[in-house]
């Protein structure tokens, strides 16, 4: 990727406003053909709906694969290999030697390891009979609601996601854009142009992937405290694999072009404000031990060529694609076993405490106000169901799922831009060194989640 790339030559005051145009270079036409085409059949995969007859209902290619492939294994069988993911999940901490890291990686281990008996009881519930526990545990909103809806399509979207998000990420597009991001990521976010190879990172690939490339940048000097704070706060959200899964479980996938750009246009104008407000505006521009790295050059003309230059470089020298998509899915396979124990553990522990005690009730009315304000017929359950996002960023639309559709489009648009939450992209910044403290990461996440509800509810209601 380019954040990789080698810092620019020094330049002096006055050529710092020259115009910085792209190396003559010559490409194969395999280079030119990854690029187009393969950028061709990201966006085909990932952002064009149709339906497979009565089979698989109107939704992308990543879908479809998950589905044909839940068919021919059936039910049961897709549930045991649910499981099966799960022990590997709880397994995998010890195996990287990562379980007793720290405070952050011990606590989730056992959330790891706590979540294959939760998924198992509702296997053995449903298949065998053999239920255990209370029944309040089997209502729909709940085991079912979290192993059927979320774990079971995650077993599989996760993995093909990760494997054919490759179109979009690795032969070039991505440093093609990223060279038009340029002009105004310094203006409108306050950081550098390279940035938005980090944004496009998570919407594209995961945040995990994008939370390395931040941490690694802060490192190494390209990224300022403050910058690293605003691309892990404000850019490193879920990828749209993971979208993929809040819309079919908020019944959006009809509109899933809709849902998609909308929850990226509200992410991004809900960054353009935070990084405006505190904590992150009071935050210092310090570099680790004073490393900085020379700014890019500014491009004032030969944009468009410059692009080219970049996307077809990375096209030119990225591997062969088979070779490519085995890797990838070996990484979304990874990400899915350490991710869906923490669902069900996590996720049973919000939604218990969401149905039986008063304490996201009680939270609930940091954003009640708002939701009375935007005239929700629901305003209190919409609440409730916004502040359930920092515990698990599915968990907001386990409760909005029956309501209308402009409440589940503005719920299902602030869970991908709340960004912040603690069953995984809070911890994965503490582990990647990203210089914000939990402190700062809840406010952040409240101002957020605000700021989402005020530009999303007008933006559904034009929409439907």
């Amino acid at each position: 990727m380019s954040d990789t790339q080698t810092p620019q030559a020094p330049n002096s005051p006055s050529s710092q406003e020259a115009t910085a145009s792209a190396p003559a270079r010559s490409f194969s036409a395999k280079a030119k053909t990854r690029l187009l085409g393969f950028s061709l059949l990201g966006f085909f995969c990932y952002f064009i709906s149709f339906s497979l007859g009565d089979f698989s209902k109107n939704t992308i290619v990543v879908d479809h694969i998950a589905n044909i492939i839940k068919y021919f294994l059936g039910s049961e069988l897709t549930a045991w290999v649910c499981i099966a993911a799960m022990v590997a999940g709880a397994i995998q901490p010890f195996v990287k030697k990562t379980w007793n890291k720290d405070t952050t990686n011990l606590v989730f281990t056992i959330f790891k390891i706590a979540g294959v008996p939760v998924g198992l009881i509702y296997v053995l519930s449903k298949y065998y009979g053999m239920q255990f526990g209370p029944d309040a545990l089997y209502t729909p909103g709940m085991l079912p609601f979290l192993f059927e809806k979320l774990a079971m399509s995650l077993t599989f979207v996760i993995p093909i996601g990760s494997a054919l998000i490759i179109f979009l990420t690795d032969y070039g597009l991505m440093e093609f854009t990223g060279v038009f991001a340029r002009p105004f990521m310094r203006p409108v976010y306050k950081t550098p142009g390279r940035s938005a190879i980090d944004a496009v990172a998570s919407f594209v690939g995961s945040y995990s992937i994008a939370l390395l490339i931040t941490g690694k940048q802060y490192r190494t000097g390209y990224y300022s405290r403050k910058e690293a704070a605003i691309i892990a706060t404000g850019f490193s959200t879920v990828s749209a694999t993971f979208c993929v899964v809040v819309a079919k479980t908020l019944g959006l996938m009809e509109h899933w072009n809709l849902f998609f750009w909308g929850a990226l246009a509200v992410t991004f104008i809900v960054t353009a404000i935070t990084v405006r407000m505190w904590p992150l505006r009071s935050m210092p521009n310090e570099y680790v031990d004073n490393k900085k790295m020379l700014d890019e050059p500014v491009l004032t003309s030969g944009i468009l060529k410059t692009a080219a230059a970049e996307g077809l470089a990375i096209a030119e020298n990225s591997p062969p694609i088979f070779q490519n998509m085995f890797k990838n899915l070996l990484v979304g396979i990874s990400v899915t076993v350490g991710l869906i124990p923490s669902i069900m553990s996590v996720g049973l522990l919000g939604l218990v405490l969401a149905e039986f005690t008063p304490v996201f009730d009680i939270i609930s009315y940091l954003f009640y106000p708002f939701t009375m304000l935007l005239q929700f017929a629901e305003a209190q359950l919409v609440a409730k169901s916004v502040s359930l996002g920092i515990a698990e960023m599915f968990l907001p639309a386990a409760l909005a799922k029956d309501l209308d559709i402009v409440t589940r489009y503005v719920v299902g648009v602030t869970c991908i831009s709340e960004i912040l939450f603690f069953s995984a992209s809070i911890p994965c910044m503490v582990a990647m060194n990203i210089p914000v403290s939990i402190k700062d990461m809840i406010i952040i996440w409240y101002e957020r989640v605000v700021l989402s509800l005020l530009i999303a509810t007008p933006l559904a209601m034009f929409l439907f």
